[in-house]
């Protein structure tokens, strides 16, 4: 079985730590921005109407596929974890900033405030939901086709996890939205459809990006396809990263 030095434990853990922070950036942000709605005209062939904060949200499947892929399955679920308190946290800012009054020169007044943020509670409950469920579900189903296909494949498990996962994201988090009034029930098919296509579009589109950092941590850490670094000793230590 292959080792690790100190130093690679070391610069495996910083990397870690990064793909932790941006998971949890991209988790925060989609929830504070979701209530502005943009439409896109691909190409002629079909015209997205979706949240701007469906994109930073396809960033955190494809960092918990590097992080399942390299560092194994208890990592990633470590990441969705404390991707739930950030979220929470941020909600408890959000709602105590909303309930301080604005000076009479703040370029933001309290009702602007509200308007643009009053739906974050909202927001957070509704993607909490759709996250715990997605997310898990698209670690397990990751696993699942690494075990089945011997680690090979990285395509399929990235895809199928992912196409799965999304769309019982968005179905749930489009079912809970409508049923607190925040979207109307006529724009549940619409967005539905919009929302998943535009994430499996997307998902498809980073699978390059998936294979090229896979590719990168392999070499850097000298690991054999399927391999994790879960799974290899750090040298001259009895302990595993």
């Amino acid at each position: 079985m292959a080792t690790l030095t100190l130093k690679d434990r070391l610069l495996a853990e910083r990397i870690y730590l990064i793909l932790g922070a941006l998971f949890i950036a991209s988790l925060v942000v989609s929830n504070l921005i979701f209530q502005k709605f943009f439409y896109w005209d691909f190409f002629g062939i079909y015209t997205f109407e979706i949240s701007v904060g469906i994109l930073p949200y396809p960033i955190t499947f494809l960092l918990t596929d590097i992080i399942s892929e390299i560092y194994g399955k208890k990592k990633a679920n470590r990441v969705v974890t404390a991707g739930i308190f950030a979220s929470f946290f941020s909600l408890l800012i959000v709602f105590v900033a909303d309930q301080v009054p604005a000076t009479s020169w703040s370029p933001i007044s309290d009702s602007l405030f509200t308007t643009v943020f009053g739906a974050t509670a909202i927001a957070v409950l509704a993607s909490m939901m759709a996250y715990l469920l997605a997310q898990y579900i698209d670690i397990q189903i990751f696993h699942f086709w690494k075990k089945l296909t011997k680690g090979k494949h990285l395509w399929l498990r990235n895809n199928f996890s992912t196409f799965l996962s999304q769309f019982v994201d968005t179905a749930t988090v489009l079912l809970l939205l409508c049923s607190f009034g925040k979207i109307d029930w006529t724009l549940f098919t619409t967005l539905l459809a919009s929302g998943f296509l535009f994430k499996v579009l997307v998902a498809m589109l980073d699978t390059p990006l998936l294979y090229l950092s896979v590719f990168a941590f392999r070499k850097r850490f000298n690991l054999e396809i399927g391999e994790e670094l879960s799974e290899i000793h750090i040298e001259n230590e009895n302990i595993k990263i």
